[in-house]
C-alpha cells in the first residue's frame, strides 16, 4: 500500500536489523514495557506475517518512498491493524497501532500511515470499529489517534492486563473509530 510519502508493505528479512535498533532506542521505549531482543523482533515479524496470511491484514513494515526501487529502502517501523492478544472489556476487537524510529518522528509519517491503515480496515476489510490504546502520558500517540479521527472512550480506560499491578505503564486510555 502506498501513501503520498510512504510504503506500507509485508516484512522482509532485511527489516529485522532496523526494527531491532528502534526497539532498543530509549526514546521509542519511553511508553513501552521494555526493549525487544533479536529473538523477540523476529517473533514479532513472524506473527505479523502469519496474521496477514490468516486474516488478510496486519502490521505492515513502513518505509519512506523513494523515487527509485523501494525494494532497497529501509524499514522505519510498523503501522497496522491486528487483534490484540489481551482480554479486556472491549475485546475481541481490532486495534490500530504504530511504532516508528525516533529519527522519523515529527514528520507526520505515523498519521499518514495510520490514516491509510484505518481506511484499509474500514473500506477493504469491512471492519465496523477499530480501537487504539496507550498510556495517558503518551501524548504523541494520542495526538495521532485524534488526527486520524478517533474518539476517546472515557468509560473504556483500563489497566493493561499484561502488566503487573503498580506498574507505571499499566493504566491505558482507549480510543475508538467507526467508518
Amino acid at each position: 500500500m502506498r501513501t503520498e510519502r510512504l510504503v506500507l508493505r509485508r516484512w522482509r528479512p532485511s527489516d529485522i536489523e532496523p526494527f531491532l535498533v528502534l526497539n532498543n532506542d530509549p526514546r521509542v521505549l519511553e511508553f513501552l514495557p521494555g526493549p525487544l531482543d533479536r529473538e523477540r523482533c523476529e517473533a514479532f515479524v513472524a506473527r505479523a506475517e502469519a496474521t496477514f496470511d490468516a486474516r488478510g491484514f496486519g502490521r505492515w513494515a513502513v518505509e519512506v518512498r523513494a523515487d527509485g526501487d523501494s525494494s532497497t529502502a529501509e524499514c522505519i517501523g510498523f503501522v497496522g491493524i491486528d487483534a490484540p492478544a489481551i482480554e479486556t472489556a472491549f475485546t475481541p476487537c481490532v486495534e490500530i497501532g504504530w511504532r516508528l524510529s525516533a529519527e522519523h518522528w515529527g514528520r507526520g509519517y505515523a498519521t499518514e500511515a495510520a490514516r491509510a491503515a484505518l481506511a484499509f480496515g474500514f473500506e477493504t476489510v469491512g471492519l465496523e470499529e477499530i480501537v487504539s490504546f496507550t498510556v495517558p502520558a503518551n501524548l504523541r500517540s494520542r495526538a495521532v489517534m485524534e488526527r486520524i479521527g478517533m474518539q476517546r472512550d472515557l468509560e473504556g480506560d483500563f489497566d493493561h492486563p499484561s502488566l503487573p499491578s503498580g506498574h507505571p505503564l499499566r493504566a491505558h486510555v482507549l480510543y475508538r473509530a467507526r467508518p
